[in-house]
């Protein structure tokens, strides 16, 4: 009995409380029963959420829930020091010493692995990376982590994230710093959304916390179908191709052919859609069923019409913050601001350490002083210049998010040429200020497999790999294969052929099935579980299949 118990509150990264699991089904029933005995109690209820996320977190990454505690001391002390501040310089000071702070820590455990292989590549020296809180854990709590490796505590980005959105709006006036700790706490914690998002803003979530609960029998219907849906898409879709087609081919994509190749890069645009949206829903879902309402984080990407769009339904809880903290205070489409020019240079000095050719700094001051004659021989062009180099920081800012590498930086610089040749293109299009169906269609294709594209860089574990993928798609071709091809991995095709089509479907279609679960009797929707519940344990494998929005 001891064992049990000591099994249930104690870390094992086997055993993580993963959507996708039945142990976090019996966590969140345990969260229900407790809930239902203090949602009256506005105060009890953040403190009763807040310790249970806590809990989450650290059946999660262990302990380094201590990281998620950091932050939130960190933040709320600064939130009420910017907020009592008289004066404007000592506002700044403490905006900046919270993004420095929580951009220092999210860079450790990001960054490090990379920073010290560049210096020792560089200088020829031995830095070694050594987990500085594991190793502080083990001195004090008597654990055993590897210090020798730092390991990327889920989440770290979208906690992060928030509560820096929280200091810089309290810095803008946008909102008041939260009156205790245990509110702050709670906001930050909520474990439906706190590994892999949605982003919530102070400002979406504030109002909520010390609201009346509230839960329709609409919204609770809703609830429901969000959760199922999340499920269906994360395990019926996701993991199914993955493990049974597009994982094989991109651990070794010389082996497979050309059309094996182009059917795992489209297998892995709905895979990354299903499974990062197939949390959100989740997310959305279990907040709802507890009264809280989350931010939808994605509407239907693959029906963009443009680059611009695409990044308007996709992630959209990440989308907005880099534009609302980075592009607009970078100037925005308005030109350029000093911030900018410092970004810049930060990013391509990035490059060169990432590329170790030091032979980049001159061919990037060349280009500098190309576009500084320019800007000063035509100011007109200027304006447009920083616009689009806005626009490119912003996305290779996002690209580097996820990871310090090649991959990453060649995806990021594409979706940002992909906005910039949008810019200049709508303005010459034949086909502005058309609506037909054909326009559309050829828009959305366009779109999509640009999009689809790009992912070749985001996919891939390394150079090497993506080189193989465009090559093989290029050169190992073989139309007589197609008919074997396609029978082989006949489920797999069929799923995401169906995955397309439902994503595809027209919006007014997608609400009248949604609304219809709604509308059942709760005997029905029960009966409509149990099945789908059923029909996604048949297919699911047998390992676990981590969110892929975990590892970043």
């Amino acid at each position: 009995m001891f064992d049990y118990f000591k099994d249930i509150f104690s870390y094992s990264n086997h055993a993580p409380l993963l959507f996708t699991q039945f142990n976090f089904w019996a966590f969140f029933a345990v969260v229900l029963v407790g809930y239902s005995l203090v949602y009256k109690l506005k105060t009890l209820r953040s403190l009763y959420l807040f310790l249970l996320s806590i809990f989450f977190y650290y059946k999660t990454s262990g302990f380094y829930f201590f990281l998620l505690i950091f932050s939130t001391l960190v933040d709320f002390f600064i939130g009420k020091s910017i907020y009592s501040s008289k004066t404007e310089f000592r506002k700044r000071i403490l905006v900046v010493l919270s993004v420095i702070t929580n951009l220092g820590v999210l860079s450790y455990y990001k960054y490090s692995y990379f920073f010290a292989e560049t210096l020792n590549n560089m200088f020829g020296t031995d830095f070694q990376v050594v987990d500085v809180f594991a190793k502080w854990t083990n001195q004090f709590a008597g654990t055993h982590f590897d210090i020798d490796s730092i390991f990327l505590p889920v989440g770290i980005s979208f906690f992060t994230f928030q509560t820096i959105s929280y200091s810089v709006d309290i810095y803008r006036r946008k909102i008041k710093p939260l009156d205790n700790i245990i509110d702050f706490g709670f906001y930050v914690s909520f474990f439906p959304q706190l590994v892999a998002g949605p982003i919530v803003r102070a400002s979406e979530f504030m109002a909520q916390i010390h609201a009346p609960y509230k839960l329709s029998r609409y919204e609770f219907g809703l609830a429901i179908y969000w959760i199922l849906k999340g499920l269906a898409k994360k395990m019926f879709i996701s993991d199914y191709i993955a493990v049974n087609f597009i994982d094989r081919v991109f651990s070794n994509p010389m082996t497979y052919g050309g059309f094996e190749n182009l059917m795992a890069l489209y297998g892995y645009s709905i895979q990354v859609y299903a499974d990062f949206s197939g949390y959100t829903d989740v997310a959305i879902g279990v907040a709802l069923l507890m009264g809280f309402r989350l931010p939808i984080n994605f509407n239907s990407p693959y029906k963009a019409l443009h680059v611009g769009e695409f990044w308007k339904r996709w992630h959209i809880s990440l989308s907005t913050w880099l534009k609302d903290y980075l592009y607009i205070p970078l100037g925005g489409n308005r030109g350029g601001a000093w911030a900018t020019y410092l970004t810049l240079s930060a990013i391509l000095m990035f490059i060169v350490l990432l590329s170790g050719w030091l032979w980049l700094m001159a061919v990037f001051a060349l280009v500098a002083a190309v576009f500084v004659l320019l800007a000063y021989l035509f100011p007109a062009v200027k304006r447009s210049i920083d616009t689009n180099i806005n626009l490119m920081i912003t996305m290779l800012l996002g690209g580097l998010w996820h990871g310090a590498s090649w991959q990453f930086v060649i995806w990021g610089g594409l979706n940002g040429f992909g906005l910039v040749v949008y810019k200049f293109w709508r303005k010459i299009s034949p086909f502005r200020g058309k609506h037909s169906w054909w326009v559309r269609f050829y828009a959305i294709f366009i779109t999509f497999n640009f999009i689809t594209f790009t992912r070749i860089w985001f996919r891939a574990d390394s150079m090497e790999v993506a080189n193989s993928i465009i090559y093989q798609i290029s050169n190992a071709f073989d139309f007589s294969l197609l008919p074997a091809i396609i029978w082989s991995y006949k489920t797999v095709f069929a799923a995401m052929l169906f995955a397309y089509v439902v994503h595809w479907l027209p919006t007014t279609l997608k609400t009248a099935y949604r609304n219809w679960f709604i509308d059942t009797p709760h005997y029905w929707k029960v009966i409509i579980s149990v099945i789908v519940v059923f029909i996604i344990y048949q297919v699911r494998s047998a390992d676990i299949q981590p969110f892929i929005y975990f590892q970043f």
